[in-house]
């Protein structure tokens, strides 16, 4: 069974006046359906308004559906007697780690999520542990979150989520305030939680060089899936992903650049060796 399934999923945002008429009417998200097995790593690209994020709340039960039905491990979001059990399921990671870090000390905030499931105290502690030296954050249990830096308030972040144990983490755009650093330790954690824990990870990004690793890309524009298919197949399409408003990894760009200067490169390069090697061949 799949472990997020959305069918004919449509959201609207509703704008109204000061006394409350219907101003206008935006949709978000237009009839996507797609699912994600437990296991995968999923990527979910588009440009800024795309209706990726919108997307991301609906995996939660934080928005419900216009029209159309999403299931979490086989639960309808829109039921609230599922709601628990949902974002027990499907943790949620958002770009701005500060709205996620509410305790004093790292230890404290990440055993926060535990502590209100009632998980017994022994056993917090130890989830806590367990979450931080998996996130490579161990050493900083002690310390006040206020003196990390934001790659490591993401991974804080990251491990309090994790100590809840869930089968699947949605991340909401978990890069997008950080450095190039930051960056980088984040992504290798979520890299982690899914080759080494094996829980499934949904990412929503617009930063092209994160997704190379997944499993399945989709691409949306103007709330619809424009794209779906293995890292490799969406780079492979440059000028599509051009038209969509997007860009590919530097290294995907500078190969297509060299094949249309007549190079015999093959399509959707994706790391520096792998053009290396085309390279090579082409002597």
């Amino acid at each position: 069974m799949e472990i997020v399934k959305t069918e004919n999923l449509t959201f609207e945002y509703i704008r109204r006046d000061e006394n409350d008429n219907v101003e206008g009417i935006t949709t978000a998200v237009d009839d996507v359906s797609f699912d994600v097995k437990p296991g995968e790593f999923i990527a979910i690209l588009g440009h800024n308004g795309s209706g990726k994020s919108t997307l991301a709340k609906h995996l939660n039960a934080i928005l419900h559906p216009t029209e159309g039905t999403v299931w979490v491990d086989g639960k309808d979001t829109r039921l609230e007697e599922n709601v628990w059990d949902i974002r027990k399921t499907a943790g949620m990671v958002f770009q701005n780690p500060d709205n996620q870090i509410i305790g004093q000390v790292v230890e404290e905030d990440v055993g926060f999520g535990p502590e209100n499931m009632g998980v017994p105290t022994e056993e917090i502690w130890e989830r806590v542990k367990e979450s931080l030296k998996v996130v490579g954050m161990y050493e900083y249990r002690k310390s006040s979150p206020n003196r990390l830096s934001g790659g490591q308030k993401q991974r804080v972040s990251i491990a309090g989520v994790l100590a809840m144990h869930p089968k699947c983490i949605v991340l909401d755009e978990p890069t997008a305030m950080l450095d190039p650093v930051g960056r980088k330790e984040v992504i290798n954690a979520v890299r982690g939680l899914n080759d080494v824990e094996k829980i499934t990870i949904i990412l929503i990004t617009h930063y092209m060089d994160e997704i190379i690793h997944a499993d399945r890309v989709f691409v949306m524009d103007k709330g619809h899936i424009e794209m779906e298919g293995s890292p490799r197949e969406i780079f492979s399409q440059v000028e599509k992903l051009k038209a969509l408003r997007l860009s590919v990894p530097q290294v995907t760009e500078l190969a297509y650049r060299l094949k249309k200067k007549g190079l015999d490169i093959p399509n959707g390069i994706l790391t520096a060796d792998e053009l290396c090697e085309a390279l090579k061949r082409c002597r």
